[in-house]
Formats: C-alpha cells, structure tokens, sequence
C-alpha cells in the first residue's frame, strides 16, 4: 500500500524535481516507509512514490521502478495478490528477468513489460492503481483495479497533465488551478459523495475502476482526446453469472463459496508484516476473521470500536465472537470527545469534500489498529454481492406490496406517518417492543418510518431504489449555478439487466455506493494511519462467483447474506450473530444537538453561507432548526453540508 504523483509537460521543465518532491510529500501518510522520484527532463515527466513496505521490506521493492530492460517506469499502489502465480507464469513461458527481490511491484512490471497492459490487467488480482511510463513509446499508461479499491486522480490543466493517488498530490502543484466545480457539490448533496469520473474540481478526474487509458505524450492534443478502455465490469460478471448459474445443492454452493473465500482470504494474508482484521460482530467481518483464524496458528488480532450510546454498539458482540475464535482482541469505545478530535481532520484525510459519518469510526479504529499491526483484512463487499442491505428486503417486504394498494390510498398513509416526528416513531416502537419479536427491533425506527412514508407514493421500483439512496431530493435547488450531471444512477440507459429487482439494487450498488462510497471511506482512513487495508469479498473471481447464485441462496426466508451465513455458521454459533442489522455509525443526530452543535452552527450560519456563495442558505437554515427542534432528524443532509463547510474552509 503506498501512493504516487506525477507531472508532465510542466512549463517549468527545469525545476520537476523540486515540483514532484513536492507532490510527493503531500502523501507521506500513505508511505512512511520510503520515497523516491523518476524525472525524464527531455520528456518534461515526473514520477514520485511514496511506500509503505508490506511485501519485501528490502531495497529491491523501491520505486519508481526500472524494468529489467529498461524500457518501463512504474508507479504502484496497492497490492497484487497472485504475485506468486504471476511470477511462476513467466518462468514457466521462460520471460522472467533475473529477479531482483519478491516485491508484487517486481513481478507486476515485469508480466506489464513482457505481456502488455491487458493482458496483465486481466491476470492480476487485487486492489492497485498504477501509472506506467514506456520510455521508447512515449506512452504514458494509468490503470485502476476492477472495483476502485485504490484511487486515482488525473486531469489536464492546459498542457500539464497531473496525476495522483490523492487530490492532495495535484494541490501541491504550485500551478494547480483548483476551481470548484458546482455540479460535482450537487453529486455530494445527493450520494455524500462524489462518484466516479467526476472530482471537486473542474478538469480534474477519477479513472474508473476496471479501466485504463494510455496516453501519447508526444502528441498533446491526441492524448487529451483519449478515453479510458474498461478491462473488466461488474456489469460483465453479472451477465455472465446469471447466464452460467450454480446447479448444485445450498451445501454444495456454500462449500463453493467457503473454498473461494478462503483461497482469496488466505492470499491476502501473506505480509511480511503484523496482520490482523477489523471485527464488527456482524456477518460479514465475522466470516472474515474465521475463515482467517482456521488459516492460522496463531491467534489473528482483531479490532472494534463501540459507543456508550444504546443502539450504536456493537462491541459487546464483536468480543463474544473473538471469544470463540479465540482471536487476540482490542476495543475501543468512543466518546463525542474523541468524534471532536477527529472532526477538524476530515478535511484533510478526505482530499475532497466526503460526508459517510461513518469515517469518523473507521478513522478511530484504524488508528487503533496501527499501534499494532500494519495490514487490517475487513468484511466490506458483502452485503452488495450476497444481499445484506434492507433495501434488498423491502424490495419484497414493501415495495410489492404497495403496488395493490391505490395511489391515493398511499398517499394517505404517507402523510399520516409523517403526521408523526421520527422521535414520537421511537417512543411507539420503544413501547412495544417487550411484545413484539426481536426481528422486529428496530435500529432508528423513527427515520425508518419516515423514509417509507417518502416511498410510498412512488411510481415504479427504480424510483424506490432512488429515493432511498438519496439524501437530498433536488441537490441543484441547493447548490447555487449547479446541475446535477448524470451519472450511473441517473443514467438509466447505462443500468445493468437483471433477472430481479433485488437482483438489479445489489448490481447498482456494487458500483455506486460501494465504489464511491465504503471504499474511498476505507482508503482514505486507513491510509491516513498509514495501515494497509485489504477486501476478500471483493475479488473478483468471489464477486464472479457470487453472481452465479440464485437470488433465494442470497435472500430467503426474510433474511439477507443466506449463503454467507451458512458458511459463517460452520464456525461460529447461529445465536452470536442473530440480530438486526445496524450500519457502522455514530449517534451523529444527537451529537449535533450537543456537542458538536456550536462547530455546526459556525459552519452553517447563514451570512456565512450567503457569503461563500455555494449555498441557498434558507433551506438549509430550515433543516438546522428542525434538526435542533427535535421534530426531525436531518443528520444526513446536513452533514453533507458541514462537510463541505469544513472543506471548504481549509482550501
């Protein structure tokens, strides 16, 4: 895990080695270990790299890289997990150099040098960003692995093209031009995030995962007209998945997913470094961590945080499955103290404006996690590919039931379950709950209700799954000079065809929220510890597996992740992991009304906003005070804003 920067064609030809050290600099989290820059000052090109040794700890993995024929240059960031079978592959073909070290760095350049970007792309496996430079072509390659595990900017600023694992990178570029693009804030508004290809700032990109692009840097003007080439899709696995479906029993299709989990697991616990895992308790990072304790001798480490709030807690259960694995494990619980320490650092751990709430635990806990180890191995990926979100439930549970009731009947319904503040919801639902099933305990009953209320006057199913995954309904109403650009989400013609509307959610999701959202949450905290963090769930030959599925090995009986379950519960008892599902948060609604409410209040005054000049502040101004009132609870929308504010105020 490390990060790079790059610069080409800068007017100042003379001076790149001053400008890339310090590009290079910006990102010293992301590589304490080692640096080190490459300039071609005939070609105005410069590399820099930053490391964090993971894998050969030797000189022999310092970068950029020369290729044995020296005819390549690389960047890398990321790690390449079958670097064993890649490297056992050319000796075989008898290509392979005379090696220098075991980096995955080595071997990667070296199967790029002697098979070619696509088809080294499509034998590798893992999470990585890279740029490669060919010195006798001239050509300048980024690529990004399939689902964006590892991020990279890049963009035209007239002739100098810049280049990076962080914003942060093309900031420190004294000649950066960093104008805010409005309708990318009014994407922030709408997902609390910014998605792929699209940044904070006008001309500067994200490459798509999945794609590369390469760029003739002799000729400027055809490289500004290049496209990215997308090597592999989420869209592609899903067809071919559903095309090719598994015929075997539910035992067999879990012994199929267990073998594959575990086979992608165990290869990303290879480090030359102490590894462990973050433990939730929940399904997914319980699966995990046994499946990585049965590969091991020794007890795994592994990491949660928790909360004294009630209803955000989720260590009591996370120790109760380390007990039973037996794993060597540390908690955290976390005070609004300790959320007020992290607060005035988001801005910077998150090189543009990102407002999950959920990056404050994934911080702390990825902090605590570096005093001991420097590789975490965590459960994400698995409500997208094995159907764990409620959404997913509901789809059946309420959206097919809604079709046979009238629209002004649900109209109805609707405005008298807003007729209710989400609190009063609470009460209700806190009232009943000693005679009601624990199925039916709900986390956030209240905004539960109200969200359902807002969907049931819905026209059709997409606008279901759009109005939910919403968090201001009409972003450009709020951004002033704004509008909202498509996007995948927006763009129905670029949707995936699925055999169900259950089916066709996890399909958006994988490559909206998951890519845009929990993986630039996980990068970009983890990196800021300077600790590396991996995803088995999201190799690729796991998701390819996963989309040969039927949808009721995923979803049956009510309950969602049925197959991961089945294969969980072969290690760990039915009874520690059964209860509903809560999202990794923090009580933020609460937190804003106390201790946080004076920094809100600062970044959300309305002169303040009217000044600025981004903002129509009366909406907002409205949602603050509903907020603080008790009647509704806006932490989402709002938090979007506040962390813009606080970004904005650093720039």
């Amino acid at each position: 895990m490390c990060g790079f920067s790059g610069v080409f064609n800068n007017s100042r030809g003379s001076e790149l080695d001053t400008i890339i050290q310090k590009m290079n600099n910006s990102i010293v989290h992301r590589g304490p270990d080692d640096s080190g820059v490459w300039v071609d000052s005939a070609m105005k090109l410069a590399l820099g790299h930053r490391r964090l040794a993971i894998v050969d700890l030797t000189s022999a993995g310092h970068q950029p890289m020369l290729s044995s024929c020296n005819r390549y240059v690389i960047v890398f960031n990321g790690e390449i997990y079958n670097y064993g079978e890649l490297r056992q592959a050319l000796e075989d073909e008898g290509v392979a150099p005379v090696w220098k070290g075991h980096s995955d760095t080595e071997i990667l350049l070296s199967c790029l040098a002697t098979w070619g970007v696509e088809r080294t792309l499509q034998a590798s496996v893992g999470m990585f960003a890279f740029a490669l430079w060919d010195r006798l072509e001239q050509v300048l390659t980024l690529a990004r692995d399939r689902v964006g595990e590892k991020p990279l900017y890049w963009g035209w600023q007239d002739d100098m093209l810049l280049f990076g694992s962080e914003l942060k990178v093309i900031k420190a570029c004294a000649e950066f031009k960093g104008n805010i693009d409005r309708n990318a804030l009014a994407l922030l508004l709408r997902h609390n995030c910014i998605p792929a290809p699209y940044s904070i700032y006008k001309g500067i990109q994200k490459l798509r995962p999945g794609h590369f692009i390469s760029l003739p840097l002799t000729d400027v003007d055809a490289a500004k007209k290049k496209i990215s080439c997308p090597y592999w899709s989420v869209d592609d696995a899903v067809a071919r998945g559903l095309a090719n479906p598994f015929r075997g029993t539910p035992e067999e299709a879990t012994d199929a997913i267990e073998a594959q989990l575990s086979k992608s697991i165990g290869q990303q616990m290879l480090a030359d470094v102490p590894l462990g895992a973050f433990l939730s308790g929940g399904v997914d990072s319980s699966a995990v961590v046994a499946l990585m304790q049965a590969q091991s001798t020794k007890p795994i480490r592994t990491f949660t945080i928790g909360f004294d709030e009630s209803g955000f807690d989720e260590a009591v259960y996370a120790k109760k499955v380390a007990q039973h694995l037996g794993t060597d494990h540390t908690e955290l619980y976390v005070k609004p103290s300790d959320a007020l320490d992290v607060i005035p650092k988001l801005a910077s751990i998150y090189c543009e404006p990102f407002s999950d709430s959920s990056q404050i635990p994934t911080y702390l806990v990825s902090q605590m996690a570096k005093e001991q180890v420097s590789v975490v191995l965590s459960g994400d990926g698995g409500d997208e590919i094995f159907g764990g979100y409620n959404r997913y439930l509901s789809a059946k549970k309420v959206w097919s039931r809604m079709q046979y009731l009238p629209h002004f009947a649900r109209k109805f319904i609707s405005g008298s379950m807003h007729s209710l503040s989400p609190s009063a919801w609470d009460d209700v639902f806190s009232f009943f709950k000693p005679v009601v099933p624990q199925r039916m305990h709900l986390v956030g009953a209240g905004d539960k209700v109200h969200k359902l209320a807002d969907v049931l006057a819905l026209s059709d199913g997409k606008a279901f799954y759009h109005r939910l995954n919403s968090h201001w309904e009409d972003p450009a109403s709020v951004v002033i000079g704004s509008e909202e650009p498509q996007t995948l989400f927006t763009d129905s013609s670029k949707w995936p065809e699925t055999d169900s509307f259950e089916h066709w959610m996890m399909a958006m999701d994988t490559q909206t929220y998951m890519t845009d959202d929990i993986l630039v949450k996980v990068d970009r905290a983890s990196m800021a510890a300077s600790l590396e963090s991996r995803v088995p769930m999201l190799d690729h030959r796991m998701i390819e597996l996963a989309w040969r599925m039927p949808l009721d090995f995923k979803i049956k009986d009510g309950q969602g992740k049925w197959l991961l379950r089945q294969v969980l519960y072969r290690h760990v008892p039915k009874e520690l992991i059964e209860r509903p599902k809560q999202g990794f948060g923090i009580p933020l609604d609460s937190w804003l009304r106390g201790p946080l409410r004076e920094w809100a209040e600062s970044l959300l005054d309305e002169r303040r906003l009217r000044d600025e000049g981004y903002f129509h502040p009366q909406l907002i101004r409205k949602k603050w005070q509903e907020h603080l009132s008790g009647r509704r609870n806006w932490q989402h929308h709002l938090w979007d804003i506040l962390m813009f504010q606080a970004w904005l105020s650093e720039q």
